[in-house]
C-alpha cells in the first residue's frame, strides 16, 4: 500500500506563516510585558538602592575604572552632542532591536529562533539581578557629582522624582540592558550575515560593533548606568550565548545571495510529526532548524 500526500496550497503557506507571525509577536509582547512589570516592583527600595550605589561607586574607584564624569564631560562641551546623546538614549534602543529582530524573522529565521532565546535568558536574568539588587543611577548619586543631562537639556525618558515614575523603575541599573541588547544585536548581525562554507563575510560587518560602543558611551556619559552596568551586562550575555545553541551555518538562507534556500523552511513542526507518524522519510532542508524554536 502506498502513501499519498496531497501538497500544501498557496493559501495553506500563507495561513501558517501569518499562525507564526502572531504567535512570535504575542511571545515577543508577552515577555517584554512580564519584564516590565517585574522591574516596577523594587520601585520602592530607595535606601537599598543608594547603599548599593555608594557600594558600586567604591568598588569602580578599587579597580581602578576611569570615572563617568570623563565621558560625560566630553558630552558637555556642546548641547547639540548632549542633547544627541539622550535622543540616543531615549530612542534607539528598544526599535533598534525590533528592527533587528523583524530583519531575523523575514530573513534569517534560524538565527531569529537563536537570538530570541538568547535575549529572553538574558533579559530574564537581569529582572532577577533588578530585583535582587536595586541601583540608583549615577545621576542620583552625590559621590559622582555628575549631571542629569536628560532633564537639564533633554530628552528625557524618565521623571525628575523617582518615586512618581509609574512607566519606569530607575533603580534598575543593574545590568544595563540597553548595553547588553546592543551588544547582541551587533553580535548577532555579523554571525547571520557570515559568509557561507568558510563561515567568513565582508570584514565590514564588524562595524556593528559601533552601535554597542556608542551606546556604552552614551549610557555612561548621561549618567544613567555605571561602568560595571555595562561589564555585568556583557557577562550574562556571555553566559546566555554559551547556553544556547548556535544555529548551523548552513541553515535557512544562502550566505551569498540573503535569500532563503528552501520554499518551506517556514514549516510548522507540527506537518513535520504528521509526516513522520505516516512513515515518510524527512528531506533534509531548513524546516527543522526554523520550526524547532517554539
Amino acid at each position: 500500500m502506498t502513501a499519498h500526500t496531497t501538497p500544501a496550497g498557496p493559501a495553506a503557506g500563507r495561513r501558517a506563516a501569518r499562525r507564526r507571525l502572531i504567535r512570535e509577536l504575542l511571545l515577543v509582547a508577552g515577555f517584554f510585558t512580564v519584564y516590565k512589570a517585574g522591574r516596577l516592583l523594587s520601585t520602592d527600595r530607595t535606601g537599598e538602592a543608594f547603599r548599593n550605589a555608594d557600594r558600586i561607586w567604591d568598588a569602580e574607584r578599587l579597580l581602578h575604572l576611569p570615572g563617568e564624569g570623563v565621558v560625560q564631560r566630553l558630552l558637555l562641551h556642546g548641547d547639540a552632542l548632549v542633547t544627541t546623546a539622550n535622543t540616543y538614549y531615549a530612542a534607539v534602543h528598544f526599535p533598534a532591536t525590533v528592527l533587528f529582530l523583524v530583519w531575523l524573522y523575514i530573513r534569517r529565521p534560524a538565527h531569529y529562533l537563536w537570538t530570541r532565546r538568547v535575549l529572553a535568558v538574558l533579559t530574564g536574568a537581569a529582572l532577577v539581578l533588578h530585583l535582587a539588587y536595586p541601583l540608583a543611577p549615577p545621576r542620583m548619586l552625590p559621590a559622582a557629582r555628575l549631571i542629569d543631562t536628560g532633564q537639564v537639556y533633554g530628552p528625557t525618558v524618565y521623571r525628575a522624582a523617582p518615586d512618581a515614575d509609574t512607566l519606569a523603575n530607575q533603580f534598575a541599573a543593574m545590568p544595563s540592558l540597553h548595553f547588553g541588547w546592543a551588544l547582541m544585536l551587533a553580535i548577532g548581525v555579523i554571525v547571520a550575515t557570515r559568509g557561507g562554507k568558510g563561515g567568513k563575510g565582508s570584514a565590514w560587518r564588524l562595524l556593528w560593533l559601533l552601535h554597542p560602543l556608542v551606546t556604552l558611551l552614551v549610557i555612561v556619559g548621561t549618567a544613567n548606568h555605571y561602568w560595571l552596568d555595562a561589564i555585568v551586562a556583557a557577562a550574562l550575555l556571555g553566559i546566555a550565548l554559551l547556553v544556547v545553541p548556535r544555529p548551523r551555518a548552513d541553515t535557512g538562507t544562502d550566505a551569498d545571495t540573503g535569500t532563503d534556500t528552501d520554499a518551506g523552511a517556514g514549516a510548522e513542526d507540527d506537518a513535520e510529526a504528521e509526516r513522520a507518524v505516516r512513515g515518510l522519510p524527512r528531506q533534509k532542508s531548513t524546516a527543522g532548524a526554523v520550526g524547532a524554536g517554539k
